[in-house]
């Protein structure tokens, strides 16, 4: 059985999508810190040809809470979000076909954040038709006090994982070896490039699936999704 572990992000790129289609099983963190000035409740748009930020605003809190324990701010204008992409992507090919599934996303009144951003996960994968079991890391029966590698494995054993997969921008944070000891094969994934058409304008990569629906067919993506990357080792 193949698993990956990730924080939660809010329309995240491609490769994480990649990611979830590798994998039997998809864990996301719950009981996780939350990151600020991180991807967890922000990500990037194209506007006027160049990146822009739009983001998720949250309730003041301490910044020691949980991802679980974090919640929108009451004045989350949702209209103003969706008028953003409007405004941005209105002549997109396949802004109609877009325009629904954010709608839906936005539109979820959970304010807890982490089930907000649980839900737009959902809701993401079953548009892009990614067919991997999703499960929230505090379901999984382990010592949660555990931290970083050690946390990985625990959960790894207790999901019966045979391989591992990571992002690849996290490869040095893990040894392979402490993996391969416990009967586990780590591999990290790498995407390859994917430029596409931006209103033709020079290509700006590494932007929310936001954009990429918006200029791609959900076929086009479910190809590039399932291929469009490399399962590299960690050398050793």
């Amino acid at each position: 059985m193949k698993l990956a572990i990730m924080q939660p992000y809010f329309l995240p790129y491609i490769g994480y999508y990649q990611l979830i289609s590798a994998v039997d099983l998809f864990i996301v963190y719950d009981n996780i810190k939350y990151v600020k000035k991180g991807w967890i409740n922000r990500n990037r748009m194209l506007i006027n040809g160049k990146d822009a930020l739009f983001s998720l605003p949250l309730k003041k809190d301490s910044d020691a809470l949980d991802v679980r324990d974090r919640e929108l701010a009451a004045d989350f204008d949702r209209t103003k979000l969706l008028n953003q992409w409007h405004g941005a992507y209105r002549t997109a090919p396949f802004f109609k076909q877009t325009f629904p599934l954010l709608e839906a996303i936005v539109g979820f009144q959970d304010p807890n954040l982490f089930r907000y951003l649980f839900h737009s996960l959902k809701m993401t994968c079953a548009h892009l038709g990614l067919k991997t079991a999703l499960k929230i890391s505090s379901e999984v029966p382990i010592d949660h006090s555990l931290k970083f590698q050690d946390k990985v494995l625990a959960l790894c054993e207790a999901e019966g994982a045979q391989r591992y997969i990571n992002a690849i921008g996290g490869l040095e944070l893990y040894d392979s070896n402490a993996f391969s000891a416990r009967g586990i094969e780590f591999r990290a994934l790498r995407a390859k490039s994917f430029p596409y058409e931006q209103f033709g304008q020079p290509h700006v990569p590494y932007l929310s699936i936001v954009d990429l629906l918006m200029f791609n067919s959900v076929s086009k993506l479910s190809e590039i999704i399932a291929e469009n990357y490399d399962l590299v080792q960690q050398d050793v």
